[in-house]
């Protein structure tokens, strides 16, 4: 199927002007190489209002107001791991008004809040965080020969128990270690 493209107002011009001093559509179609059709029309529009100008359709009308999208996201950067399911349902028994789960997701992105995955982290103590900032104050002027003598492993945590629950919070770009996109697991001890 070919490409569908729009005439410019030039163009719609010239067929209106060709059209009015008499010539058939079917010459007006074959001179200009344009279907018959779009032609005619192009010419039934002039006749009812005058107008040659291009008519840019609106689509469906968006189901949620302003107020009630801005209450979605509101609802959503207060309940982040919730679904997009339980969103729905919510704002549906609020609002009155029924959307989809896919409406939902769209409106969000709308606004920037992606369900991402929160990054799991080790909740640390004031005594990790001090020791921590000590080390690295330690080591921060080390030359490129002391490091050299260190060697890093990639240690893996093993763990028997599964962890394939996969929560997904509402947060938006560049926010990923913000605490509030955070979730604290335990050492060994899977989801927190």
């Amino acid at each position: 199927m070919a490409q569908r493209k729009h005439l410019d107002e030039f163009l719609r011009g010239r067929i209106i002007g060709r059209l009015e001093c008499g010539r058939t559509q079917l010459e007006v179609s074959e001179e200009l190489g344009i279907a018959q059709s779009v032609i005619s029309r192009l010419w039934q529009r002039f006749q009812d209002d005058g107008n040659v100008s291009r008519c840019y359709s609106t689509g469906r009308p968006r189901v949620t107001t302003p107020n009630e999208d801005r209450y979605l996201a509101v609802t959503a950067k207060r309940n982040r791991r919730s679904s997009a399911s339980d969103l729905y349902r919510q704002f549906s028994s609020a609002t009155g008004t029924t959307v989809s789960r896919k409406t939902v997701y769209r409106r969000l992105g709308h606004i920037g809040l992606y369900a991402r995955r929160p990054v799991r982290c080790v909740p640390l103590t004031a005594t990790h965080c001090r020791l921590r900032l000590a080390w690295s104050r330690e080591h921060a002027l080390w030359t490129p020969q002391q490091w050299s003598c260190v060697m890093f492993s990639a240690e893996s945590r093993i763990s028997l128990q599964s962890d394939s629950r996969r929560t997904f919070i509402w947060r938006a770009p560049g926010t990923r270690y913000h605490q509030e996109n955070t979730i604290e697991r335990h050492r060994y001890g899977g989801a927190g």
